[in-house]
């Protein structure tokens, strides 16, 4: 059974999620402090998506995520976030979550977007070559790992899923909408700029020059491409 961490310290809101996560099929961990959810972790390895609260009674879902991300890049992380804090959004994206859900939410969406996530998460299975090469770059498509320059550089399932549309498409501009939907999923009704956020976390890690990207060009009033 898939298993899901759910940390939120409100035990109305967190007990709601448990409830229907379970009738979904999904085996459920709580946790109801950031320091509890990180123990709970290590001792279920096998945990496929979290979901994090930001407003925690000891650390913030922020640095939670940033512990996770240190050590598991392949996670999946859902935060939960204040509809009126356009911010938490951003940072949320920027600290490594591969989506956010504000609240309120309902029980539909959420499970949703962790069904996503463990589709996502599943690897592809796909017929297609197991490596793509262009420039620096080496995408392996059987162990879902990018090298630069023969120096690997940690992806989570969202970045991979990006840099793997890109490298098919070279050349060739895509819209936001068109990214969302291959990534996310076209049932996805999320905002557009998790497109964005995502693409400049992407280019911190593989740019040589943040500020005059080389790799991943934006298409003014589109979306992007892949520039090599």
């Amino acid at each position: 059974m898939k298993k899901v961490l759910i940390l939120e310290d409100e035990v109305s809101i967190r007990s709601f999620v448990v409830i229907n996560l379970r009738r979904a099929g999904y085996d459920t961990i709580e946790a109801g402090t950031g320091t509890e959810a990180l123990e709970r972790l290590k001792e279920n390895p096998d945990i496929g998506v979290a979901i994090l609260d930001i407003m925690l009674p000891d650390i913030d879902g922020f640095e939670v995520c940033r512990n996770i991300r240190a050590t598991n890049k392949t996670i999946g992380i859902i935060m939960l976030t204040a509809r009126s804090q356009e911010m938490d959004k951003v940072t949320a994206l920027m600290t490594g979550a591969d989506d956010y859900v504000t609240k309120p939410f309902s029980p539909a969406e959420l499970t949703a977007r962790i069904d996503a996530l463990f589709r996502r998460i599943g690897g592809d299975t796909s017929s297609e070559g197991e490596v793509i090469r262009h420039g620096p770059f080496v995408l392996n498509i059987r162990n879902r790992t990018l090298e630069k320059n023969e120096k690997r550089i940690k992806l989570t399932q969202v970045e991979y899923a990006i840099v793997k549309l890109f490298m098919q498409n070279p050349g060739r501009a895509l819209s936001r909408e068109d990214i969302l939907a291959s990534v996310w999923g076209r049932d996805y009704d999320g905002e557009l700029k998790i497109v964005d956020v995502n693409i400049r976390r992407l280019r911190i890690k593989i740019e040589d020059d943040t500020a005059n990207p080389t790799y991943i060009t934006t298409v003014w009033g589109f979306g992007y491409k892949w520039g090599l």
